[in-house]
């Protein structure tokens, strides 16, 4: 895999800890999994989808938070801001964060988005809400929501649709399908690992630094 980390580093224009990070996760076999649960295709401009098709994964490593626990939805969410600058090495190139707990009101009520970003390429803002258990389908209605608040009360009239990414401990692909089938606005699901024991993580490390 040496070629392919080379051609990362040079078309993003990684640094040393992102190349590390990148490594620690397994980031080729995210970024080559074939199947991708989210709805870019019918939701996005051909070209945009084709790019979110990239910069977006199907998994995520986030054992940089050192848990050796499971951890409820707020308190993985805190470790994720402690340590932003990791989690948007792991995210990928482009990511600038917003902020956590984002408020949008609507009618008097407020909602809160578990973390917002601004990709830079994409010219969106990406919205990620944290999920401890399993994808359930009343997840996509509320980021879509969500999205819909983002795109009419915070978008700028230069930037493109805002997406959303539920990230959940585990999913089933084909529930995840039929829950993005209806849906008009850019979503993708994505499972995180963040108790991987530190003998596998070390393992997976000196496996890819011998390729």
């Amino acid at each position: 895999h040496i070629v392919f980390y080379a051609n990362e580093v040079v078309s993003k224009a990684w640094s040393r800890d992102m190349l590390r990070q990148a490594l620690k996760s397994g980031y080729h076999l995210s970024i080559q999994a074939v199947e991708k649960s989210n709805n870019f295709d019918s939701t996005l401009p051909t070209l945009q989808a084709d790019y979110a098709n990239e910069v977006f994964r199907s998994s995520y490593n986030l054992g940089f938070i050192d848990a050796v626990e499971p951890l409820k939805e707020l308190e993985l969410e805190r470790r994720l801001v402690r340590k932003i600058t990791t989690f948007i090495m792991e995210l990928g190139s482009g990511f600038s964060f917003i902020g956590n707990q984002h408020t949008l009101s609507c009618n008097g009520k407020e909602y809160r988005v578990d973390l917002l970003f601004f990709h830079r390429r994409l010219r969106s803002m990406i919205a990620i809400e944290l999920k401890i258990g399993e994808f359930k389908p009343e997840y996509v209605g509320k980021m879509n929501f969500y999205l819909s608040l983002l795109d009419k009360m915070e978008k700028a009239p230069d930037e493109n649709p805002s997406i959303g990414i539920i990230l959940c401990a585990e999913k089933d692909h084909l529930e995840v399908e039929l829950a993005l089938q209806d849906i008009n606005k850019p979503i993708s699901v994505a499972e995180y690992q963040y108790l991987l024991p530190k003998n596998k993580l070390q393992e997976l490390v000196a496996h890819e630094m011998k390729k």
